[in-house]
């Protein structure tokens, strides 16, 4: 992980709905990971999609655990 290649995302827990900065690796290309909620500890299911072509971040998709991305 380069941690000049950690972006900072404001983003709200999908189950309860608080406010925090969620950290993104976009190193490792688009990927699917899950996070825990810092405030109710859910399991968050993150979607990160890069741009092969400029290696940006082109989407950011948090979603239930049960849910499909």
């Amino acid at each position: 992980m380069h941690e000049e290649r950690l972006d900072t995302h404001p983003v709200n827990c999908p189950y309860c709905s608080m406010p925090f900065d969620l950290l993104v690796d976009i190193t490792q290309g688009s990927h699917q990971t899950w996070e825990d909620c810092p405030y109710c500890c859910a399991p968050i299911q993150l979607r990160v999609e890069v741009s092969p072509l400029t290696g940006e971040l082109d989407a950011l998709m948090l979603g239930r655990d049960d849910e499909v991305l």
